[in-house]
């Protein structure tokens, strides 16, 4: 039998001692952690971070990127940045984990307040439903196109087949807890970097060095759109959750080490796939074009039969193991919100809202990547305003978390605190103002600020140049850091609750 161990969500006090069995569902949820729990090193975290971002959807980002109309150079530089510095915001944010030992939007009470931080705990939790959403979309469709060439079906009965399985090892994972997901990583994380490697070797030969050269150059705003998206795409989709596989580790961790093990266990698969997708989709139109309609299934066309099954595996395992996290981030977030359920019941409500979106956009929703654009990009504003104010505030911190005052509006971080809060809105207002969702009708009325602002209006040079979530995480930053200072030292010297 299963045991659950019952944890009160919100009592931030003492859990029993001792690490969690890996089939023992979670008794944590949105409680600090206690000293008894907590263990490991800084290096553990590379294992969740690799095994949530070696997917071969990495591979299907060159053909997203010189979708910009780009050169393989403008795209590779654009790429490396976008991938790099996003995971590193993801690394500062792991860093508050390790202070406060509780989940990432816990903490940001610190910043926005007990109950306004019930707002960015809503924008994470729709992010994080959406992407395991996403990566069960693409775990569906490529298992289809895989199964369509052995000649196994490939139609709707295999596709819910995919789908029944995806889903049950998600929400699995994500119901039992941190223990069998750092477990699971581990294995995701060997299985498919020895599998991806395979399949690089395998179509390594279809590289035209010639074609990829010969791509033209396109403009700095389409430089700046290709950098916006990769950041979308990788770090500041998982930066809202950075905290909460880190916030077991011991106080006295290593900051350096916490912020460098996740930005590089989390970096350095994209970068290669990433880099490596480039050259593929540079060599042949034909890809390209067939990517943005089957992002993972496009890459099996050229593969060899006896290395479909193997794709397959490897493809499913890396957009689990991307989903995992999220379902687990998700449901935590759900609680932050102020949601009274036990955590594992947190994870089984956006378990089902995931398979109700996998159902739609599968069976009904039409071409796959103009919804993920958009997707990306609308909720990637306000993640990035988010990011800035929350990155700016751990900066300011020179002390730990004070745990209690965390759950307790009276406390020194208060009930709601205007600014940050005024700066997510207004961030996100003027980044909508700053980016174009034209692949999405119902998302036609964003770019509203182009014209105006002089920048050629919503078919101008800078309507893809996505300048809006640039524009979020500056402001996020700049007027947190410098207009939140005195309350930061007033709240780090303030008696305990």
């Amino acid at each position: 039998m299963v045991e659950v161990q019952n944890a009160p969500d919100g009592d931030p006090g003492v859990r029993p001692a001792g690490q969690q069995a890996v089939l023992q569902v979670e008794g944590n949820g949105i409680n600090v952690i206690a000293d008894e729990e907590r263990h490991g090193r800084p290096r553990q975290l590379f294992w969740p971070w690799f095994g949530a971002n070696v997917s071969v959807l990495g591979l299907s980002y060159g053909a997203f990127a010189l979708g910009f109309g780009i050169s393989f150079a403008q795209a590779l530089i654009a790429g490396l940045i976008g991938i790099v510095f996003s995971f590193l915001l993801c690394g500062l944010v792991a860093l508050a984990g390790k202070r406060g030992s509780a989940p990432t939007m816990v903490l940001s009470r610190a910043a926005f307040g007990v109950r306004g931080g019930r707002l960015p705990a809503f924008i994470s939790w729709v992010l994080t439903v959406g992407w395991e959403t996403v990566l069960t979309i693409l775990a569906t469709l490529a298992t289809a196109t895989v199964f369509t060439r052995l000649g196994w079906g490939g139609g709707t009965e295999t596709m819910v087949i995919a789908l029944i399985v995806v889903a049950a090892l998600t929400v699995a994972a994500g119901v039992l807890g941190f223990q069998l997901i750092m477990r699971l990583q581990t294995v995701i994380t060997v299985v498919t970097a020895v599998l991806t490697v395979v399949y690089i070797a395998l179509v390594a030969g279809q590289v035209d060095w010639g074609t990829v050269a010969a791509l033209p150059s396109g403009s700095a705003q389409q430089v700046v759109g290709a950098l916006v998206f990769m950041m979308t795409g990788f770090g500041l989709g998982w930066v809202n959750a950075a905290a909460d596989y880190s916030r077991y580790l011991p106080r006295d961790t290593s900051g350096k080490g916490v912020v460098g093990w996740t930005t590089f266990g989390a970096a350095v698969a994209p970068v290669v796939l990433f880099s490596f997708g480039l050259m593929l989709a540079g060599s042949s139109a034909d890809l390209s074009t067939a990517i943005s309609s089957d992002p993972i299934g496009a890459l099996a066309a050229a593969l060899p039969t006896w290395f479909l099954v193997p794709f397959a595996l490897v493809a499913v395992l890396g957009l689990v193991g991307g989903a995992v996290l999220d379902i687990y981030s998700s449901g935590l977030a759900l609680l932050a919100m102020g949601v009274k359920l036990p955590r594992y019941a947190a994870a089984l409500v956006d378990g089902v809202i995931m398979i109700i979106g996998t159902v739609y956009v599968v069976f009904f929703g039409g071409e796959f990547l103009y919804q993920f654009q958009g997707f990306l990009i609308t909720l990637g504003v306000p993640v990035a305003a988010w990011c800035g104010v929350m990155v700016a505030d751990i900066a300011l911190r020179r002390r730990d978390y004070a745990e209690a005052d965390l759950f307790d509006p009276a406390g020194r971080y208060g009930d709601i605190r205007p600014l940050p809060i005024a700066v997510v809105l207004v961030g996100t207002v003027l980044g909508w103002g700053l980016v174009t969702n034209s692949m999405a009708e119902w998302l036609s009325w964003q770019g509203y600020l182009l014209g105006p602002l002089g920048l050629g209006g919503q078919e101008g040079d800078w309507a893809f140049a996505n300048l809006g979530v640039l524009v979020a995480l500056v402001l996020g930053f700049v007027v947190t850091y410098f207009g939140t200072r005195s309350a930061v030292r007033a709240q780090e010297s303030a008696a305990a609750s």
